[in-house]
Order: C-alpha cells, then sequence, then structure tokens
C-alpha cells in the first residue's frame, strides 16, 4: 500500500512539475510596500515570478539586489474579468535602488500603451497584458550588480495588478508545496467586485 501511494504521488508530482514548467511563480504581496524602506524584496531576481497585489492609495516599491550581473526581465499585468470590459492600467519605474533620490533608470507608460488580452494555460486564466521591460515575457537585456527599485503606480494608485519578473520557469517542491494554499487567493483577483466601473 505505502509503496503505490509513493508511486502515485511520484507520478503527480512529474506531472505537476511538467505543467508548471511554464509558468511564473505566483506569489501574494499583501504587504502593501508603499514606502522604499520597506520595499518588497524580489529575490532571485532571475526566475520567474508573478506577484499578485493591489495599491490602495500610494504607489508600491519593490527592491532586487544582486552581486552579480544578471538578466532583467519585468512586466506588468492585469486579471481580465468576465464582461468587464474596463480596468485600470499601470506603469512602472525602475530605479537606482542606492538612494532614495529616485533616480529613474527605465520607465514604461501603462496609461498610453495598447494593452491585449493572453490566456494563460497552466492557471486557465485571462489577463490584460501591459508594458514590459524585455521582449516577449523574456529578458532582453543585463543589469550590473546593485540595487534596483520597482515602482509600480497608476494614475489613482488603486487597483490589482500583478507584477511578472525573471524569466527562468522554475517550480522546487517547497513552491509546489504551497500552491494549494495560494492559488484560492490568486484565484480572487477575478472576483466581479473588481470590475472597474
Amino acid at each position: 500500500m505505502y509503496v503505490n501511494t509513493m508511486k502515485l504521488l511520484s507520478v503527480f508530482l512529474f506531472f505537476i512539475s511538467f505543467s508548471l514548467a511554464k509558468a511564473h511563480q505566483p506569489v501574494i504581496n499583501d504587504t502593501n510596500p508603499n514606502d522604499p524602506y520597506k520595499a518588497y524584496l524580489i529575490e532571485k531576481p532571475e526566475i520567474s515570478k508573478a506577484i499578485y497585489s493591489n495599491l490602495k492609495g500610494e504607489p508600491h516599491y519593490y527592491l532586487i539586489e544582486s552581486e552579480e550581473r544578471f538578466n532583467f526581465y519585468v512586466g506588468i499585468t492585469v486579471p481580465k474579468i468576465d464582461d468587464c470590459d474596463t480596468f485600470k492600467k499601470f506603469s512602472f519605474s525602475i530605479l537606482d535602488g542606492v538612494g532614495i533620490d529616485e533616480n529613474i533608470i527605465e520607465e514604461v507608460d501603462g496609461q498610453n500603451f495598447e494593452w491585449w488580452s493572453w490566456f494563460e494555460p497552466y492557471g486557465k486564466k485571462w489577463y490584460w497584458i501591459g508594458p514590459e521591460i524585455g521582449a516577449d515575457f523574456k529578458s532582453n537585456r543585463a543589469y550590473e550588480p546593485g540595487s534596483y527599485y520597482i515602482k509600480v503606480y497608476n494614475e489613482t494608485n488603486t487597483g490589482n495588478y500583478v507584477l511578472a519578473t525573471g524569466d527562468i520557469e522554475k517550480f522546487g517542491p517547497l513552491v509546489i508545496a504551497k500552491l494549494p494554499i495560494i492559488m484560492p487567493k490568486v484565484n480572487k483577483f477575478w472576483d466581479t467586485k473588481h470590475c472597474t466601473k
């Protein structure tokens, strides 16, 4: 009995790992990091993550620190809610992490970007795809060792967004084990109560 259970578990984990090979690691950011000094730390910036969060009146700050040169990718998306034709658009800036003077390295304007819809096959969800620093969900540049802030904002600094970082798809056992806890929270981002009127 034990041997059969272990075989079934091994096969299940294999298929889960295979199906996740093209997906970002889902992460819930409910810390509301609206202060650069308390920025949300993005560990291992080359590993792909989809960070789900909500602006509540102020921009959000994320921090990337690396002691090595690394491939850089960041994109912004919004959950595409059924029967909801409007949505909030988001922009983001990459700031020099040395000081808090907000020295802009790169900036993308989501307000004037032509967002497009995309179906993500793993989660079976639709997204509005916004601007990216990269191309086709992949890095097209490297950043030097150092600290960098990502500042996410829009005209009202409100609404749900998903920040995609990194482009190496990697799901370890710990990430897979957390999925049953994280996915119900992720799915709430498609609740019709978030529809922008």
